[in-house]
């Protein structure tokens, strides 16, 4: 019986000791998750009282850990305690430097509100000094960039647009400066000078020569005009110089020394001058007009000449004539009058009998010559009448092309249209051009002719009359 209840106790110890071991571990677990789980028992217990042993070196290991647990927390709590007050203190003096800062920064914004009180006080109109400074530096910057006068002045201008953009007061010495470089200006425009520049040629060479330059409006070297490259500082030779007389007095300008000289001056500043040489030559005028253009100047021209021939024809058989009226008697074949009056043959006593036959023989000899006199003269009036005809086909033609390119670009712009209007005016112009001076030649190749046969049948019909007179002799009283 008494071993029965022994082996009861000691089976109720060790389930006893084995459910603290397994309460404690899990407290252990709870209190440390992150805590290694304890090693299983290498050996089993064999005897109540190795299990005993065993039960009472767990507990005592148990102790141990949990001591040195508790030490390690106690160290951890106060080593943050440690952090924490560190912190605070260091929060504690940030604060008191924010605090300061705060204040230093209040009394230097006082301080400036007072300096910028005292400026505004001591500059006075100087604020509205300094706007008017920058709009003149740059009106005059822009003007000195442009200029003529900056070729023999390179880089002038640059000083005055960086006045332009300045953001603070400028200085007395910028302020003169300004004022000389627009004093210079002025000077400058109204003197007539040569000086050593660099030219370039048409070709894109360039070289040093004398450019003689008129204020800011022209500039020449030798008799070619020159404009001016702001952006490279050089005079270049305009590719187009104008027409004469210009050139003439580019060169007596640019070999003159000293005294008064004529030249031509462009106010514009190269404007003019521009669209002087851009105007079309008369060739290119007529290049214009295209083929419309060249029928109307070879009808002209045909007809120039041929007017030119029988004009010359006239004057020369003008001269024999009046040359044949000093001597009537002695008829040449050299001259419509005196063949004429060579057609007289036969009797004279019979002229009488035989007058309506040399009447007609007259007026033969006469509508003879008359072809050589009046030759040309239907082609010249065919040709004034098709003058203007021809140029209001070119005159068709050129607005077809001006409403074509109207059709094609949508618009009415002047220089898209320009070409068919040039050609529309320029065919029209050129219609009457030959068509005036045509139309004069032919009256005066008329009024020759006309002079001449009149001289014709009236020296004819004397003739006749004087022929019939002598055969009538006296008449009896």
């Amino acid at each position: 019986m008494n071993a029965m209840m022994n082996v009861r106790i000691v089976r109720t110890a060790a389930l006893a000791a084995i459910l603290a071991s397994g309460v404690v571990a899990a407290q252990e677990e709870k209190k440390t998750p992150a805590a290694p789980p304890a090693a299983p028992p290498v050996n089993a217990a064999q005897s109540l009282q190795q299990l005993l042993d065993q039960t009472r070196n767990a507990r005592a290991q148990e102790a141990q850990q949990n001591a040195a647990r508790e030490q390690q927390f106690a160290a951890d709590r106060n080593r943050q305690a440690g952090m924490l007050a560190q912190a605070r203190g260091e929060r504690t003096a940030q604060q008191n430097r924010s605090n300061q800062l705060s204040a230093q920064f209040d009394a230097n914004e006082k301080r400036l509100t007072e300096l910028q009180a005292v400026l505004d006080a001591k500059g006075g109109n100087l604020g509205e000094l300094f706007g008017v400074v920058r709009i003149v530096a740059g009106d005059v910057g822009s003007v000195l960039y442009n200029s003529l006068i900056t070729a023999q002045y390179p880089k002038r201008e640059v000083f005055v647009q960086e006045l332009a953009q300045a953001k603070g007061l400028p200085s007395i010495d910028k302020l003169e400066k300004l004022w000389f470089e627009m004093q210079r200006e002025m000077t400058e425009t109204g003197r007539s000078v040569k000086f050593q520049g660099k030219v370039v040629e048409p070709e894109g060479e360039g070289k040093t020569a004398e450019v003689a330059r008129v204020g800011p409006f022209v500039a020449v070297s030798e008799d070619r005009f020159l404009q001016y490259l702001p952006s490279q500082y050089e005079m270049t030779v305009m590719p187009r110089q104008p027409d004469s007389p210009y050139p003439g007095l580019a060169d007596d300008f640019a070999e003159a020394s000293s005294g008064y000289d004529k030249m031509v001056v462009d106010p514009a500043r190269g404007t003019l001058l521009a669209l002087v040489v851009s105007r079309p030559t008369i060739i290119e005028r007529i290049h214009q007009g295209e083929f419309v253009g060249y029928v109307i100047i070879v009808v002209g021209i045909i007809g120039a000449v041929l007017a030119a021939m029988q004009f010359l024809f006239l004057i020369k058989e003008g001269v024999a004539v009046r040359r044949q009226l000093q001597n009537t008697d002695r008829p040449t074949n050299d001259n419509a009058l005196g063949r004429v009056l060579s057609s007289f043959k036969g009797d004279a006593s019979k002229v009488e009998e035989n007058a309506e036959v040399v009447e007609l023989r007259i007026s033969e000899a006469v509508l003879r010559e008359v072809p050589k006199l009046e030759r040309y003269q239907s082609f010249l009036s065919l040709a004034v009448a098709a003058g203007p005809l021809l140029g209001l086909v070119g005159t068709v033609i050129g607005m077809i092309i001006t409403f074509q390119s109207i059709t094609e670009s949508g618009s009415g712009d002047p220089k898209l249209m320009a070409a068919g209007i040039s050609q529309a005016m320029i065919a029209t112009v050129l219609g009457l051009g030959i068509a005036v001076p045509l139309l004069f030649m032919n009256a005066a190749l008329k009024s020759r002719s006309r002079a001449i046969i009149q001289v014709l049948d009236e020296q004819s019909t004397g003739l006749l009359a004087e022929r019939l007179e002598r055969t009538k002799g006296p008449k009896k009283a």
